[in-house]
């Protein structure tokens, strides 16, 4: 029996569990409050995507009629084929049966329907080697066959990661989903009840929590609570996360409460602490909490306790978790996004909040993004360790708003100096301190990708949205982690208010520029949204908006509006991601930015070297004098010899470096090359306290003159594009 059990609905990730329940089992730990987890989104997909249950889904189609496509006509004169393979399929992509991955490449093996169609170019993807993934993807199409054949025969809700999702989507009454839950339980709510049945008899708890991120969680949040509510009336029900979060703070409507008896907002340690106390002690008291009292919607926010600090909520936990049966697809054929959707991550944040809070369409006003806090380095990489034993994966997903570089770098050289191998990636600001040095330590450190928002490729539009950042600033952050062979993803806006078709068109050239010149490996346009709690949301007419503003009883986050400009952004939506397409692909660069569309648009204004350009940087002289210094290689093989000309003798050092790959060899006169050997065993990252510019400069001139001419020498330079760092 758990006092509490935790709940994410269906649908989010099928590879890895979204973190939220992890993080809140995590605290309560700490306060030694039982709990038990349930993902109950792969639980439903695994009994969905099995041979027992696709016999039952073929007969049910069959029998209701339900078959009308040519597409879902082929899948059910194939489900033989498909019966036989689908659970061997499923066991390949949980990882447990690798050798499967040359069965599923042979031509003729899988059986296939409409998204085989659509095919990627395998060879180009995957290469001859590549088996494993190549056959992750071909397992990928035919599950979406699959899905595909739910939707049009079984139910047109379901998706892989949402579920209903319209339902959720600026929902500002509650009557359509009110209106749905008053029907009968669809085919996929049947076995998500089933499951939850078996959890709630098992656990015994008095507090059940629905964490919700998306819309596409909510309206099987409210069907699992509905159940809850009619058959355990005595159970009390909680509703947290990012939906409510966002869309949820104007509620009104006090039917939600026949579902829920609380919705909290923000952190939701405190809140959860103090629902359980009330459950237990009948006091009441609350942080951030709705509830019904007196048959009216309230607000509670009457605790004086402060949120806990990011020190104190403890280590996420997954245990009760199905790691091993998470299944990894690869939709794609698109690095950046395999990453979200293969492979088991354990998800932490560096910090809470945003350090920069300014860009004008984040919702930088609500607390999670505006009340900024960052974790100890040391206190991040316990966290690592006690993740690592605990699920016996070592790659990490950072999921902040913004990972700071500062911290970053922190963490970077905490991992090394631990000796640590470990697999990681985050989102950033493109701004200028990840500089080229700082970009080769995370690599060293195991950063193996980093995703970020160009947003707008404009510096009029960047202005405005207050990013921070030019596009020949982004240009060279971006050359900075490509050429430490760290991947780089951009998010890319188009539609911002006042944009005008010209930037739109000029920000697809910087766009196109950026991928030929490889310093962009992967992309993704999405057409601005105006949200409630961002700075154009709460200021529109200073942006040239008008907001088609409604009556809020439930949710309230997007925003219906017209720009002053009257341009319909939607119809560039094709050819900019189509374009996007080919560039990833490393094709098209040559095609004129008008054979993308198919209306009339203008001639780019960007020069056709314009990135070229803005990469074209000198090198810098001006170094911080309290930067650190760093060698992430060995010590060297040290050869004294003598050279001699015109009558003068010299002695000097050989030294050879070994690295992984290659072997680098300078030359030092023989007494500052002693007194480098010496300060190099400092800049090992394994010591406590790194040397500075300043203290080396300090040191050095002690014995010689002019530490610069000595740190920009030729062999310096050397060892500085082979590990000697300045960070």
């Amino acid at each position: 029996m758990k006092e509490l059990l935790l709940i994410t609905p269906p649908f989010t990730q099928l590879n890895t569990p979204y973190p939220a329940t992890a993080y809140l089992k995590g605290f309560l730990n700490t306060k030694n409050i039982t709990s038990f987890q349930l993902d109950l989104g792969i639980e439903v997909i695994l009994n969905l995507f099995s041979k027992k249950e696709f016999t039952k889904i073929f007969n049910y189609a069959f029998e209701n009629e339900t078959i009308v496509s040519e597409n879902c006509e082929r899948i059910y004169a194939l489900r033989d084929s498909y019966l036989k393979t689908i659970d061997v399929v499923i066991a390949f992509l949980q990882g447990k049966n690798e050798t499967f991955a040359r069965q599923i490449c042979t031509e003729g093996f899988l059986p296939e329907a409409s998204r085989f169609e659509q095919l990627d170019d395998l060879d180009w993807a995957f290469g001859a080697m590549g088996m494993q993934d190549k056959a992750k993807h071909l397992a990928t199409l035919y599950l979406e066959d699959l899905s595909d054949f739910i939707v049009e025969c079984i139910d047109d809700n379901f998706g892989f990661s949402r579920y209903a999702e319209r339902l959720g989507r600026s929902a500002n009454s509650f009557d359509e989903l009110y209106a749905k839950l008053q029907e009968e339980p669809t085919y996929i709510d049947v076995i998500s009840l089933r499951i939850l049945e078996d959890h709630i008899q098992k656990q015994q708890s008095k507090l059940v929590c629905f964490s919700i991120p998306f819309p596409g969680n909510l309206y099987s949040a409210f069907r699992c609570a509905q159940y809850i509510k009619n058959k355990y009336p005595e159970v009390k029900i909680a509703m947290g996360g990012g939906f409510p979060n966002t869309e949820l703070r104007s509620i009104t409507d006090k039917r939600v409460f026949d579902f829920f008896d609380y919705i909290t907002l923000d952190d939701g340690e405190l809140p959860i602490e103090l629902l359980v106390n009330s459950i237990k002690t009948k006091l009441r008291e609350f942080k951030r909490t709705f509830l019904l009292e007196d048959d009216v919607v309230v607000f509670k926010n009457n605790s004086t306790k402060p949120d806990y600090k990011q020190s104190e909520v403890g280590t996420p936990d997954y245990s009760d978790l199905l790691l091993d049966n998470y299944v990894s697809v690869i939709e794609i054929a698109n690095p950046m996004h395999s990453l979200w959707s293969d492979g088991r991550w354990n998800k932490l944040t560096m910090a809470h909040g945003c350090y920069w809070g300014k860009c004008t369409f984040c919702d930088i006003s609500l607390d999670y993004i505006k009340i900024y806090e960052p974790i100890a380095a040391t206190i991040l990489v316990d966290r690592m360790e006690q993740l690592i034993e605990q699920t016996g994966e070592n790659g990490f997903h950072f999921v902040d708003e913004a990972a700071p570089p500062s911290l970053m770098k922190a963490l970077a050289l905490e991992i090394i100096k631990r000796d640590l191998t470990v697999t990681w990636w985050t989102n950033i600001r493109f701004e200028k301190n990840f500089t080229s040095d700082l970009c080769q330590l995370f690599k060293a450190s195991g950063c193996i990708a980093v995703s970020g928002g160009l947003e707008v490729a404009s510096d009029r539009l960047l202005k405005l949205i207050d990013k921070g950042v030019t596009v020949a600033q982004v240009a060279q952050v971006t050359q900075n982690f490509t050429e430490a062979n760290i991947m780089v993803h951009s998010y890319l806006m188009y539609g911002y208010p006042t944009q005008t078709v010209q930037e739109t068109v000029d920000s697809l050239e910087m766009v196109r520029q950026l991928f030929k010149l490889g310093v962009l490996q992967s992309g993704f346009w999405h057409q601005f949204a105006l949200t409630a709690h961002s700075p154009v949301g709460i200021n529109p007419s200073e942006y040239g908006i008008v907001p088609d503003v409604k009556e809020i009883t439930f949710a309230n986050n997007d925003i219906d509006f017209k720009d002053s400009t009257g341009i319909d952004h939607s119809k560039f939506s094709y050819g900019l991601k189509k374009s996007l397409f080919n560039y990833m692909h490393g094709i098209g660069f040559e095609i004129p930015l008008q054979d993308w569309f198919d209306f009339k648009i203008p001639k780019s204004k960007i020069k056709f070297n314009y990135i070229e350009n803005c990469l074209n940087v000198q090198p810098e002289f001006n170094i911080k004098p309290n930067v650190k210094i760093v060698w992430l290689g060995s010590l060297p093989l040290v050869e004294e010899y003598k050279k001699s000309k015109k009558g003068q003798t010299w002695e000097l050092l050989k030294l050879t470096f070994h690295h992984k790959r290659t072997i680098t060899v300078i030359n030092l006169n023989k007494d500052e090359g002693e007194w480098f050997i010496n300060q190099l065993e400092y800049l090992l990252p394994t010591n406590e306290k790194l040397s500075s510019f300043k203290n080396l400069k300090t040191d050095f001139e002690k014995s010689f003159n002019n530490f610069e001419l000595f740190w920009f020498s030729k062999p310096i330079n050397t060892l500085k594009k082979v590990g000697l760092l300045t960070v």
